[in-house]
């Protein structure tokens, strides 16, 4: 799956690059990983405390790449326009 991040410099009206993102191989082993271990698990406290991790774990890199992009944007993060409302939504960023 690819996702796509758009970085812009410090002029807010304008799109910098587009780049889209795929995972590195290190990234693909460790999700392999995590999903084995998933699938191995039929302890219903291990999964929530799993669960629980990868929430916090989610949210965590939610707040870090809001941090770079307002570092970015040099404010409030806003929505870029050529970003898909569902994306800007999945991380926090204003309409």
């Amino acid at each position: 799956m690819k996702h796509f991040v758009v970085l812009r410099d410090h002029r807010p009206a304008d799109i910098a690059m587009t780049e889209p993102l795929s995972l590195s191989l290190g990234q693909e082993f460790e999700i392999e990983r995590m999903n084995r271990a998933i699938d191995s698990t039929a302890d219903l406290q291990t999964l929530q405390r799993l669960a629980k991790q990868l929430l916090q774990a989610w949210h965590s890199q939610k707040a870090a790449t809001q941090w770079v992009l307002r570092q970015q944007l040099g404010g409030p993060t806003q929505m870029p326009p050529s970003l898909p409302p569902a994306l800007a939504q999945q991380w926090g960023l204003e309409a």
